[in-house]
């Protein structure tokens, strides 16, 4: 599924089973957006209209501003304005996605960003709007970025396989843990410095990425409200319904007269690996399993399903 890294972003709404690679489009198609509308309407004079727009989306540090855009907590999360900034969040979300996509599936890794957005705005708003420090600040505070969601997928990694290792550059291998611990301490060091909002963010979605695998791991899933609404806006735009279809055959069966003298002729049918398809219920089933018990915890027949549910 993820060999080539271009070809799996441009065909990203193409397949399903697919968030790693929907999210990061979303946000590069978004920060393009942004990026010709602030270019065009800056020559134009309007460089003010922009600004002005960009801030209905990004997520203020104000209750009373929230209750005007109520859609922020949402939309902040997928803006970005500099560069540098996209593509940190765009290859941290892609390297410990793929950790998060192979052990618990796509769908539980659009719940941990999309949850980690939502818990990093809501910290975000709390701190602010009760620590001293910021007392002065709320009323012009506005927040924007993947940060927080992209650390709740870096901290979920790293508390569900620890003991993964990145080889990094000048440094040579590391656990992840011991990157996600880093980012964090970096983060909490800097939240009373200039972009103290994002790294309170990090912060409160780093919280929900540990909090979400240790409840996973006791068969809770905090994510499903996120996944009924993924599910129902794919089922939308794909212009299908979530119908589960069942067929059925007759197994052949030799011809007889009379009584049970065709009992002993009857022939099993061998269903093909093809008819026995894995269901996404069953998908669940095992990538629970996973979170509950490890990934070798699998047998040979669950490992074989993933992986072929994996290719669709």
């Amino acid at each position: 599924m993820y060999g080539n890294f271009w070809e799996n972003l441009r065909n990203a709404f193409k397949h399903t089973n697919n968030s790693l690679f929907k999210l990061i489009a979303i946000n590069v198609l978004v920060f393009l957006v942004l990026l010709i509308s602030r270019v065009i309407l800056t020559i134009s004079g309007l460089g003010e209209l922009y600004r002005e727009g960009l801030s209905w989306l990004m997520m203020p540090a104000s209750l009373e501003k929230l209750l005007w855009q109520p859609w922020s907590p949402f939309t902040y999360m997928f803006l970005h304005e500099g560069v540098f900034h996209i593509l940190f969040n765009m290859l941290f979300l892609y390297w410990f996605g793929l950790i998060i996509h192979q052990y618990l599936g796509s769908r539980k890794l659009a719940n941990l960003y999309i949850l980690g957005g939502l818990f990093g705005a809501a910290f975000y708003l709390l701190i602010y709007n009760l620590a001293p420090y910021f007392s002065n600040s709320v009323d012009t505070s506005l927040m924007l970025g993947a940060s927080a969601g992209v650390f709740a997928v870096v901290v979920g990694a790293a508390t569900l396989t620890p003991n993964t290792t990145f080889f990094l550059i000048l440094i040579g291998p590391v656990k992840i843990v011991y990157i996600a611990a880093f980012y964090v301490i970096l983060s909490f060091a800097n939240s009373i410095g200039a972009n103290a909002g994002g790294e309170i963010a990090h912060l409160g979605g780093a919280l929900l990425g540990y909090l979400y695998v240790v409840q996973l791991r006791k068969g809770i899933d905090w994510g499903k409200p996120v996944q009924k609404v993924g599910i129902f806006f794919e089922d939308l735009f794909s212009g299908r319904k979530n119908k589960v279809k069942v067929s059925y055959r007759k197994a052949k069966t030799t011809s007889s007269s009379g009584g049970f003298s065709g009992f002993g002729n009857t022939q099993k049918s061998t269903p093909s690996a093809k008819s026995s398809e894995t269901s996404q219920e069953e998908i669940d089933r095992i990538l629970d399993k996973i979170a509950e018990k490890g990934y070798d915890a699998l047998s040979k027949e669950e490992k074989r399903k993933l992986f072929e549910f994996s290719k669709k």
